[in-house]
């Protein structure tokens, strides 16, 4: 009998526990206890940005909650073992004849776990000469002034601001200010 060929296959899994059934999974293929039927494991995940207060953080997040993807060879009880799984629901397309992805679907989802690492997240500076902002964080916090000058490469802001009854430009971080 001739030996049939990995494929990908889709776990659905309980919400937020995606983490805990790729785990669980990577410690069964370590320890053999899925014969080699299974050769790994991956989590759709996509870098997103977030604000926090005035820090940009980059984290990763799933961009299909619920889902795990398994490359086995569905043989004996590989099936059984898998479906059975803590905080597994079943298989993509039935328990019975679980469907593996087209390879157009497969080579999209991993195209995109690629790019994603690769590619710069681009900002850009939502400020224009001439607008009116105020300065929230920094030695400066409370002043209020025009923007003269915006440095993209930089990602600076020259921010014309009265101090002492003197005019005086500011070069600040982007972050540091929001339009009044």
């Amino acid at each position: 009998m001739a030996q049939a060929e990995m494929q990908w296959y889709v776990l659905r899994a309980v919400g937020g526990k995606e983490g805990k059934v790729k785990e669980y999974i990577d410690a069964e293929i370590k320890n053999g206890r899925l014969g080699g039927h299974v050769s790994q494991v991956l989590i759709p995940t996509e870098k997103v940005v977030q604000m926090r207060g005035t820090k940009r953080v980059i984290k990763e997040r799933s961009y299909l909650p619920g889902y795990v993807l398994v490359e086995a060879r569905l043989v004996g009880e590989t099936v059984y073992e898998l479906r059975n799984t803590p905080n597994v629901l079943g298989f993509l397309g039935g328990m019975d004849n679980p469907t593996p992805l087209r390879e157009s679907e497969v080579n999209r989802i991993l195209g995109k776990n690629d790019s994603l690492e690769i590619e710069p997240v681009e900002v850009q500076i939502p400020y224009l000469p001439g607008d009116s902002v105020k300065v929230v964080d920094g030695p400066f916090s409370g002043f209020s002034g025009t923007v003269d000058k915006v440095d993209n490469d930089k990602k600076k802001v020259t921010v014309n601001v009265k101090v002492f009854g003197r005019v005086t430009g500011l070069d600040l971080g982007f972050m540091q200010i929001a339009k009044e």
